[in-house]
């Protein structure tokens, strides 16, 4: 009998299958939302009182700075304890920051240092949230389903992408910032609540599975968290993918869309800017719902190499294409193979990862993934003050499909009979 006889037939939208997970799947798309929405808000009274696009830069590198420093000791954290309480007190956190963004709204007390002091607790929360709800999945679905966990809930979050945008537009038309902002904070309670009562986490697990014990306290923790990682060349492999995909291009191009829409013959905010805008987002829905459907690209690290080359090679045609058609086709293209990858290498860490250091595993895969992605705004955004944003990403992208290639050849080499590679 051969390997793949014995193994279990892929299934469709396998996580949905756990009661636990629809209910995870669910909230975390609502909380996604919400975080979305008080972007929208905030970010608005923020430019309505200060016109300055230094804060506006601020709250870029708020939101990532912290994922690039704390999200290896979240990681930790996230082993040793109660992930469930971890995501509870980011989601506080973030509806704490709402709340306090509607009172100083409201008493018209709003000051500078007031926005960076929320603008950097509301990046806190977010690393509460990032490596304890990555671990929390493994504990939701276990390890037969968790690609299709992990691949639904990077689904989730491009619903809440998509969906909180047009919600906080209309909040703000129907009940202003200051109501607007407060309905927002109630949002995350849902989440919060289920939490309390969701029968996972260390005390649910098996009898006899392994708790770390060692905590990331210093510098000196996180190298060795690192040294960890390099011991798993898979591992390592995907961590340097995600991070190089990051540090190279990020997400920084969708802030240089408007750039790209107006010398594509669309400069006004009408519906031909928002569609830009919208076919990235689509092209990754559209990769949760039809991979998990047909249960397709099943993980393995040398896929992931190659799903991010093309993903260079749709971004940089993007960037020098010329037909604004085609342009949405390329941008819808990225976006399907982008979560196709992200949600791959994230699924790879975690079943490569051992139990006692899955958490440290994931944490620094976040340090890589996420807060990698604050350089982005330099070799996107301030090369190309220099020689132009469409050859700026275009030169990222294929720096980074040679940095993939040679990723595959030294990282993955001597592995190509393992079952995950």
């Amino acid at each position: 009998m051969n390997a793949s006889a014995s193994q279990p037939a892929p299934v469709a939208f396998a996580a949905l299958r756990h009661p636990g997970f629809r209910a995870y799947f669910l909230l975390s798309a609502l909380a996604m939302m919400a975080d979305n929405i008080e972007h929208v808000i905030s970010y608005w009274v923020i430019f309505e009182h200060f016109k300055s696009p230094a804060l506006g830069g601020f709250a870029v590198v708020s939101h990532w700075l912290p994922f690039l420093l704390f999200s290896v000791y979240s990681g930790s954290l996230a082993d040793r304890y109660d992930p469930r309480r971890m995501i509870q007190i980011g989601m506080t956190l973030f509806m704490g920051v709402s709340i306090l963004w509607g009172v100083l709204f409201i008493t018209g007390t709003l000051q500078v240092w007031h926005a960076a002091v929320l603008l950097i607790v509301h990046g806190l929360a977010g690393v509460l949230w990032g490596p304890p709800s990555q671990l929390l999945l493994h504990d939701i679905v276990g390890r037969e389903h968790l690609q299709s966990a992990v691949r639904l809930n990077a689904t989730a979050r491009q619903l809440g992408l998509l969906m909180g945008p047009g919600i906080g537009g209309g909040l703000l038309l129907w009940l202003g910032p200051n109501l607007g902002i407060l309905v927002n904070a109630l949002l995350y309670l849902p989440f919060i609540l289920w939490l309390a009562v969701a029968p996972y986490g260390p005390k649910f697990r098996a009898a006899g599975a392994v708790v770390a014990t060692r905590a990331v306290r210093s510098l000196g923790d996180i190298w060795r968290a690192l040294h960890e990682i390099a011991q798993h060349r898979v591992i390592m492999a995907m961590t340097l993918l995600a991070g190089c995909a990051s540090l190279f291009i990020g997400n920084a191009y969708q802030a240089q869309m408007p750039g790209y829409a107006h010398d594509l013959g669309h400069a006004h905010a009408d519906f031909s800017y928002s569609m830009l805008l919208a076919a990235d987002a689509a092209g990754a829905l559209t990769a949760g719902f039809v991979l998990e459907s047909r249960s397709l690209l099943q993980p393995r690290a040398r896929t992931a190499c190659v799903l991010a080359m093309i993903w260079c090679v749709a971004l940089a045609g993007f960037a020098l294409i010329a037909d604004y058609t085609f342009a949405l086709v390329l941008l819808f293209v990225a976006g399907f193979v982008e979560l196709s990858f992200n949600a791959m290498a994230q699924t790879l860490v975690q079943l490569d990862a051992p139990a006692e250091m899955r958490g440290r595993a994931i944490g620094v895969y976040n340090m890589f993934a996420l807060g990698m992605r604050m350089f982005s705004g330099v070799t996107v955004g301030l090369v190309g003050a220099r020689i132009g944003i469409h050859w700026s990403l275009a030169l990222s992208a294929a720096v980074l499909f040679v940095v993939i290639g040679l990723l595959m050849r030294f990282a993955l080499r001597g592995t190509a009979g393992t079952a995950r590679t």
